[in-house]
């Protein structure tokens, strides 16, 4: 009994100081997202901080390159396969929200394919008064000809899905159609769905997602099929393909926190569970073979591991795991894909990419390495179920991307596409160096700077941080940075902090929830040993993170206002006090604990930077910015952290964009405008 009233007790504490907290904070009507008094606010900041950065001289300069790079019709036309060919969704100047297209595979391989138009997203905006944002298709194997299309309403998370017909080029009259949810969608059969989505209201976990799956057949039959836990963070069941796209089973997934799940497998009205630990992950399926990887050692196997289960053997109970590839200490699988018969392994070894097939003969895996280019950042843009083709891109901070068509069976790769070189390269360099942070631990970070520059403190340097949920970050071509600030003499780096997956889920483990305070320190030890070695000095370094990365730049503006003089926070998780009560927010307790449990409240509210700004500190003058329509990371975040600044009288810029959702990319004129802003600031800061 003592022990019960105790755990009231702490209870009945936790939710007196939440309501505290709530009813404390002067700025919490920001969180009501499109209330008028939110929405005047919002213009009032856009309209002061465009005053101060679209006046700029070099602000028409840096919108028109911005511009450039983002409409130029010789942009590579990023491959989806399809129907024995690729589609490709196309956004240019006149065509905003994009033109979905088709073309054969013979055609897209020469330098002018003939493209056939499917659905023209801005003539369907207009006709239906939308905003409506492409996030893909779904489409019935083995013909491809009928897809289930997602629209976004401005870019959020949320969509609406419809039936599509790429023969008639028109949506199906009478075809399957779900309106705006946060959900998900595949065929079972040509005439069934399944599907995990809010069926009805309060059917919805404390991250806003799903936790029940049905099948829906095309004349309105519902049936459940898994329900999982309304406490869970999601619950979905995926749908395992063979040859010709037949479904060959159901697996439920059960999301108990974000890196924790259950897997079972739904088989003759029963569950089997799937001998896993919870921090595993569903990577593919292929040639009968389940495909998982381990985030944690077990079985025998470490952390990292792909294995895989025989689909019949679990149906037995008599499954055996086998295992496919076991990453070395300084290697991180970064994504896993099948094609007909060969899984595709992209990796990182040292951040440096490499990309292996798979083939299963007699229970054992045999790996063959693609011949794609050396020292190359690898992402596959589309492997084929129909064949073992896949599209990847290759692409390193001074080499323009380009597009190669390799073929998993026999290793042989062809460049088919070549992004024009967007900046001059011939003056930078690359290098890559190595701080110890406060643990003694060794962080990576890369640097492009000038050739030949003088190492006296005075290179205007931006540091952009990631550093959560096993992201890595390794090198990528940014034509508008290269642009807009490497061409002017700037410099650019990446701090590879822990946190990010460039070293396995080891590296993403060490610094979970109470021990997040390493991932800041070795993003201030990364400054600290760039000015060691004179290539910057606080005056001219500034830091860039969004999301996550919002989280890492307000808490290293608060702890360490000495080491930069620019801050820019994009789409930031800030107010860690509440960030489980907003959006998606209580999906990633597991990243960083949970505000409502003492003990975790106790360590995130020594680093939140919303908590942690405090009177007579002169912090650097931050810009923050998000957007509007942003549904996964609440828009309050930045709007309070800018109205905290405000009500401190301390310096700040804020800009919110009113669509284009997380990403904030949707539109590229708007993208245009968004990075010439950034760039503004960044000069006004650092080059100055």
């Amino acid at each position: 009994m003592k022990v019960f009233c105790a755990a009231l007790t702490g209870a009945l504490l936790l939710a007196g100081m939440a309501h505290a907290q709530a009813s404390a904070d002067p700025f919490i009507w920001l969180e009501d997202v499109d209330a008028p008094r939110s929405m005047d606010w919002v213009a009032s900041q856009n309209a002061r901080s465009a005053k101060r950065l679209e006046t700029d001289p070099r602000y028409a300069t840096f919108l028109a390159e911005a511009r450039a790079i983002f409409t130029a019709k010789d942009r590579i036309p990023w491959p989806t396969f399809r129907a024995g060919g690729v589609d490709n969704l196309w956004q240019d100047d006149t065509h905003v929200h994009g033109v979905w297209r088709h073309a054969a595979l013979a055609t897209y391989r020469s330098a002018e394919p003939v493209w056939e138009t499917l659905l023209d997203l801005d003539a369907l905006s207009k006709a239906e008064g939308k905003n409506w944002i492409w996030k893909g298709a779904t489409c019935l194997r083995p013909a491809q000809t009928v897809c289930l299309v997602e629209l976004s309403n401005g870019g959020g998370d949320a969509v609406e899905i419809r039936e599509f017909d790429t023969v008639k080029k028109a949506f199906v009259e009478g075809g399957f159609r779900l309106a705006e949810g946060k959900q998900n969608a595949d065929w079972l059969d040509a005439d069934t769905l399944v599907v995990d989505r809010i069926w009805t209201p309060g059917d919805e976990t404390p991250s806003g997602y799903a936790y029940i799956a049905k099948t829906l057949t095309r004349d309105g039959q519902v049936k459940e099929i898994y329900r999982g836990q309304k406490t869970d963070v999601a619950a979905s069941v995926l749908v395992l393909r063979g040859a010709g796209g037949k479904a060959e089973g159901l697996i439920a997934r059960r999301g108990l926190t974000f890196f924790e799940n259950e897997f079972l497998l739904l088989e003759g009205g029963k569950t089997l569970t799937v001998p896993l630990p919870k921090k595993a992950e569903y990577q593919a399926y292929i040639d009968g073979q389940v495909v998982f990887q381990l985030k944690d050692a077990w079985g025998g196997y470490g952390a990292g591991a792909l294995i895989a289960y025989d689909l019949e053997a679990l149906k037995a109970g008599t499954a055996k795991a086998e295992l496919i590839f076991q990453p070395g200490p300084r290697q991180a699988i970064t994504d896993v894909y099948d094609t007909h018969d060969r899984l595709v392994v992209n990796l990182l070894d040292e951040v440096k990419g490499a990309v292996d097939a798979y083939d299963r003969r007699d229970g054992k895996w045999t790996a063959r390495r693609l011949a794609l280019p050396k020292d190359a950042t690898f992402t596959v843009r589309s492997a084929s179920g129909e064949s073992d083709q896949l599209f990847v891109a290759a692409e390193g901070f001074l080499d323009p991307t380009s597009l190669w068509l390799a073929d998993a069976a026999s290793g042989k790769a062809w460049q088919v596409k070549a992004l024009p070189a967007r900046f001059n390269a011939a003056t930078h360099a690359v290098e890559q160096y190595w701080a110890t942070s406060s643990d003694g631990a060794k962080i990576p970070y890369f640097v492009v700077l000038p050739k030949g520059a003088r190492l006296d403190g005075s290179l205007p340097t931006i540091m952009y941080g990631y550093g959560g949920f096993e992201v890595a970050k390794p090198p990528i071509y940014l034509p508008e940075m290269g642009k807009i600030w490497l061409e002017r003499g700037g410099a650019y780096v990446i701090a590879n902090i822990r946190g990010g997956g460039e070293f396995g889920p080891a590296w993403h483990q060490s610094v979970l929830r109470e021990k997040r305070q390493l991932s800041f320190d070795d993003f201030a030890a990364v400054a600290q040993d760039l000015a060691a070695r004179k290539i910057t000095s606080a005056r001219r370094l500034g830091i860039y993170g969004r999301s996550n990365g919002g989280v890492l730049t307000t808490v290293s503006m608060t702890q360490h206002p000495e080491l930069w003089n620019a801050i820019v926070v994009e789409s930031p998780l800030i107010d860690m006090l509440r960030y489980h009560k907003l959006s998606a927010g209580a999906s990633w307790i597991g990243e960083y604990g949970d505000p409502d449990v003492a003990e975790d409240r106790a360590f995130i509210e020594t680093y939140s930077g919303y908590q942690n700004l405090k009177a007579g500190v002169t912090y650097p003058e931050p810009y923050i910015t998000t957007n509007t329509r942003d549904d996964r990371v609440h828009p309050g975040h930045a709007r309070k952290f800018a109205a905290r600044l405000a009500a401190m009288g301390l310096p700040y810029l804020y800009y919110e964009q009113t669509f284009g959702g997380h990403a904030n990319d949707a539109d590229p004129e708007l993208n245009a405008r968004r990075w010439a802003r950034h760039y503004v600031y960044l000069a006004q800061k650092l080059m100055d």
